[in-house]
């Protein structure tokens, strides 16, 4: 059981963590494209940073360092695997 929580939390997480790749790859290329009055969305980008950007970025981090307390708890009760 404990191993398909962990199973599924590191997939989420990745997921999670390409979503914050995808959302900084678009930042960049949307401020390149404002630099040289395109607009590829950074207007858009500005309305999604608080209600899924920011929430995405905070999961990212807890969740990593959830996932390496708990490793580290569980190396700690069972040193011998």
């Amino acid at each position: 059981m404990k191993d398909q929580f962990f199973k599924w939390l590191n997939f989420i997480l990745m997921l999670d963590l390409f979503l914050v790749l995808f959302s900084f790859a678009w930042l960049m290329v949307a401020v390149i494209g404002r630099g040289a009055k395109v607009p590829l969305g950074l207007d858009l980008w500005y309305k999604l940073w608080e209600p899924v950007f920011t929430p995405a970025i905070g999961i990212l981090m807890a969740g990593a360092i959830f996932s390496g307390a708990a490793s580290w708890v569980a190396k700690r009760l069972n040193p011998d695997s």
